[in-house]
This record gives structure tokens, sequence and C-alpha cells, in this order.
């Protein structure tokens, strides 16, 4: 097989507040917009990763959910323990500095793992944990996650 990663979902809870994390804070290109009644998806990305797309979405667009299915998203949503997404820099500390700036809920300052990875943690307006990967320059991508 020949896969690779299109896109990832990511739930938001405020399309705007999310927009300006991910587009302004975080510097991805908006490569989507699109709205249906009073919900919202947004596709961004890194602009060096044209084919690898995050969208934003609407955590209860989904038909059939039950008030307390919702109610659980929500919770769990608010926690940070509903969605997560790894992202990777070669610069982990001016990433993070630039992160707190900005007034990011930080999570876990740049913290050297005993699984041998350096990283960083902060939640997006949702909610949702972002974790940030250091990876030296001198790796190739598919080395740079995980």
């Amino acid at each position: 097989m020949d896969l690779t990663i299109a896109s990832s979902f990511l739930p938001h809870s405020d399309p705007e507040a999310s927009l300006a994390f991910y587009r302004d804070v975080l510097g991805f290109e908006v490569r989507g917009d699109v709205g249906y009644g009073d919900m919202r998806w947004i596709t961004v990305g890194s602009p060096e990763q044209p084919g690898t797309s995050i969208v934003l979405h609407p955590p209860m667009a989904y038909p059939g959910l039950t008030e307390d299915e919702q109610r659980t998203i929500a919770e769990m949503m608010a926690k940070g323990t509903y969605a997560i997404v790894v992202l990777a820099t070669p610069d982990l500390e001016k990433t993070f500095d630039q992160l707190q700036a900005a007034g990011a809920d930080v999570v876990q300052e740049p913290t050297d793992q005993p699984y041998g990875i350096r990283d960083a943690a902060v939640r997006d307006p949702a909610g949702n944990l972002v974790r940030i990967n250091h990876v030296p320059t001198d790796r190739t991508p598919s080395d740079r996650v995980g």
C-alpha cells in the first residue's frame, strides 16, 4: 500500500477562536472554511506540508448523538482529553516562547521525556491538547513525530 495522511479532525467550540489560534498563533494557512447553518468546518495546515491538513469541526455535527454523549464530548474537550495533535519543530524553546507570549494555555513547558523526545504541550481554545516535539533539522520528515 502507498498511503499518506491527508487530514485529521479536531473539534472546536468556537470557530473564530480556533481560527485565530491555528492561523495567527501557529502560522497555519487556511485551506477551507465551510459553513452549514450555525456550524463551521475550517481546514488549516502548515505551508510546508501542502498535502496534510487539520479540519477543525463542530463536535456535535454527528447525527444520532444523545444528549449524554454530547455532554460527555463537551466535558472531555474542556479537560483536554478528547483530541490530541502532535506537531514538530526544530526549535522547541523558540516555539514555546512564542506560544506562551501569545497567551496559549500551557500544559507542559519544554521537557526531556524518558522515552527520548523533548516536547512541550499547550491547549488550543477548544481544550484540545497540542503537543510539540523537538525534532533536529538533520532528521528526515518521517522521523520527526513519534
